[in-house]
């Protein structure tokens, strides 16, 4: 037995967990139909598998028809569920994990205009920020329906074989009834704590007369809305301590803050750049002053800081959820010895930001997250050892020389910079951004390990690549960024990277035209007006920085809103002439001939990159496939076997920004579904 805290078996009524680590609800959107099919099942089975003592499914299950998702949830009103939940289950018990799910009515945290185009229902009138939809007044009949429709799905999950369910509160139906700033009913349902917890008391007894008191029910709600006018943390002891004394739950599943609004999201779920672990000194309260059961899961990315939490006896569950998506094997190698081995995460919230506009969750730098069926977390040795030669030590270069080594190969990596990283070490140049380079460091730490051949301040051209006599050539080398896009004055501007690298200061008047919407950007403006400066953000765009997504947005706008920092959206930068020692720009607008005029000095330019595909066409002539890439092989997982030239003398791909301005994401995803086929 491991004297590891987190290796400790834990007894939650009936049910032994067999550690301290667990999988808190979320929602990864893979449904199919509302349903845990196949892409869903894959995912919790393969935490499952590696150890994981609880994986929690759903985050929320919906359970009436007028709670549509706003993004691809499970629908726990359909009887049709159970059958699906009962298979995902069952395989998660097989490999010795306990399975729970969270159900919810979302009340005002949707949208009429889904699904059925049913009203919105909520305890007042009051518009929820972020879904943007008037709610109707909850009538005594609503009440009552939606009561038994949370027996209903709690029922259906019994009947599914799953360990238990837990209750989401906070910014939902429960909790809107909680809050004096989203409930002006009369009582009995408002007025008093008592009267606005009366409906959750009301479901919680519904279900126990469905499913039991042997059934495991727990509740997720905040302790602490944090906001003015909101549940505060008095209040938030006071719901605890009623939750325990009822005896109708099980164990508390604490959060602090409120996500009404992206801002408030983002603190109630911190992402990179901020505190780790922000509320578990509060979770470790509330725990204190219940003595129950009670669990926690707000930016725990490590195993030291899980370790802490559970050591200290601040939690009794520690959730990883987003660590677990990033490595399903995280558990595994704990006990293995190896947490060197586990793949960071790097709070980049790519997986969280893709689900609120409307995608599937995807780890940043694990693209085989989500896609289990189709690219496997293992990577399988290959039958014939070659020899592989990648160009460039980026992102995509060093995944292609990872999964390449894991294959078995020998491999040799070129790089013209005297360190691995490309733009991802520009990107981290920047303190709040500073975790992006654990995707670079746990690759290196990896291909080390496999023996990989690393030739840095080594410029690649032909010939370099020729002398290592290749099998297969892999050209990773990314872009450089594209600023000609104006019709005069493109040799008066500089670029977005120039900022961030130093090799441009900061000017005091600066004008940064952002048609790439990223990161970037932002990030320049973010280090022009730390210096003072004034700063003018111009985009054709009816947004700004539409890549960057919304809880990614929240700490650039903290930071900018207490600059001299304007946004400028619909405009497009036209021109530049130089006036003296001052710079005019010209703006144009992409709905008519209307033209603005700026007087700056400085004007900066974010427009993406453009690929650095010299030696990729050099070699191309050489190759036996000509580069060409079968697109249905690459898709579907088939092998590449597409020979152009008979005489070639080796295989040559290209793979990342090298192709085209993408993202981190898709050259992690090239290399890995390229590379595994090699």
């Amino acid at each position: 037995m491991s004297n590891d805290p987190l290796l400790q078996p834990y007894q939650l009524k009936h049910l032994t967990l067999r550690n301290r680590i667990m999988i808190t609800s979320h929602e990864p959107a893979y449904p199919e139909d509302g349903m845990p099919k196949d892409r869903y099942r894959a995912y919790h089975v393969e935490r499952a598998r590696a150890g994981v003592a609880l994986t929690m499914t759903a985050g929320s299950a919906s359970i009436a028809r007028d709670s549509p998702p706003v993004f691809n949830n499970i629908l726990a009103w359909k009887d049709e569920v159970v059958g699906w939940m009962k298979k995902l289950t069952d395989e998660c018990h097989d490999h010795g994990a306990a399975v729970m799910i969270q159900l919810t009515h979302l009340g005002r945290r949707t949208r009429w205009d889904k699904a059925d185009w049913l009203p919105v229902v909520a305890p007042s009138h009051e518009r929820e920020a972020s879904h943007r939809a008037f709610p109707k007044r909850m009538e005594d009949w609503d009440i009552a329906r939606i009561i038994g429709d949370f027996a209903d799905a709690a029922e259906r999950m019994k009947t599914a074989g799953v360990d238990g369910i837990e209750l989401e509160a906070y910014g939902h139906l429960l909790e809107q009834f909680w809050s004096p700033l989203t409930n002006d009913l009369d009582a009995p349902y408002g007025g008093s704590l008592d009267n606005r917890l009366r409906f959750t008391f009301d479901v919680l007894r519904a279900i126990r007369a469905r499913c039991g008191n042997d059934f495991i029910v727990g509740l997720r709600y905040t302790g602490d809305q944090d906001m003015p006018g909101g549940m505060g943390k008095a209040e938030g002891l006071e719901v605890s301590q009623k939750l325990k004394a009822s005896g109708l739950v099980d164990f508390l599943n604490v959060v602090k803050g409120h996500i009404d609004t992206d801002p408030g999201l983002t603190d109630l779920i911190p992402i990179q750049g901020m505190r780790s672990a922000p509320h578990l000194d509060f979770a470790g309260e509330i725990r204190a002053a219940t003595n129950f059961p009670t669990f926690h899961a707000a930016r725990i990315p490590d195993l030291a800081t899980a370790r802490h939490a559970i050591a200290s006896g601040k939690l009794d569950m520690v959730g990883m959820t987003r660590a677990h998506i990033a490595d399903p094997h995280l558990v595994r190698k704990l006990v293995e010895g190896r947490e060197d081995d586990i793949r960071p995460c790097v709070g980049a919230n790519y997986c969280l930001d893709r689900i609120y506009q409307g995608g599937m969750a995807l780890c940043l730098h694990n693209p085989s997250s989500g896609r289990e069926l189709e690219q496997p977390h293992t990577i399988a040795r290959a039958e014939t050892r070659k020899r592989v030669t990648i160009v460039g030590a980026g992102p995509a270069g060093l995944e292609t020389a990872r999964v390449a080594a894991e294959r078995g190969h020998h491999v040799t990596v070129f790089e013209a910079a005297d360190e691995p990283g490309g733009q991802i070490r520009l990107t981290a140049r920047q303190e709040r951004r500073r975790e992006m380079i654990s995707i670079i460091g746990w690759r290196m730490a990896q291909c080390e390990k496999l023996g990989v051949n690393f030739h840095f301040n080594t410029y690649a051209d032909a010939d370099t690549v020729l002398a290592t006599d290749p099998h297969e050539v892999i050209v990773a080398t990314g872009g450089l960024p594209h600023t000609e896009v104006l019709a005069s004055g493109n040799d008066l501007v500089c670029s977005a990277w120039d900022i961030l690298s130093g090799d441009v200061k900061p000017g005091t008047e600066a004008l940064i035209f952002d048609d790439a919407g990223d990161h970037a950007g932002l990030q320049a403006a973010d280090v022009i007006s730390a210096s003072g400066a004034a700063v003018e953000i111009v985009t054709p765009d009816r947004s700004f920085a539409p890549e960057v997504m919304a809880m990614n947005l929240v700490p650039y706008m903290r930071a900018l809103q207490t600059r001299n920092v304007t946004f400028t959206v619909t405009w497009r930068l036209l021109s530049v002439t130089r006036e003296g020692n001052r710079l005019r720009a010209v703006l144009g607008s992409d709905y008519g001939a209307a033209r603005r005029e700026r007087l700056v000095d400085q004007v900066v330019v974010n427009h993406g990159t453009r690929p650095l595909d010299e030696v990729y066409f050099a070699l191309k002539p050489l190759s036996s496939n000509a580069g060409e890439v079968d697109y249905e092989a690459l898709a579907t997982g088939a092998p590449q076997v597409v020979t152009r030239n008979p005489d070639g003398r080796f295989r040559l791909f290209r793979i990342g920004d090298a192709v085209a301005a993408r993202n981190t994401h898709a050259a992690i995803y090239d290399a890995l579904r390229l590379t595994r086929g090699l």
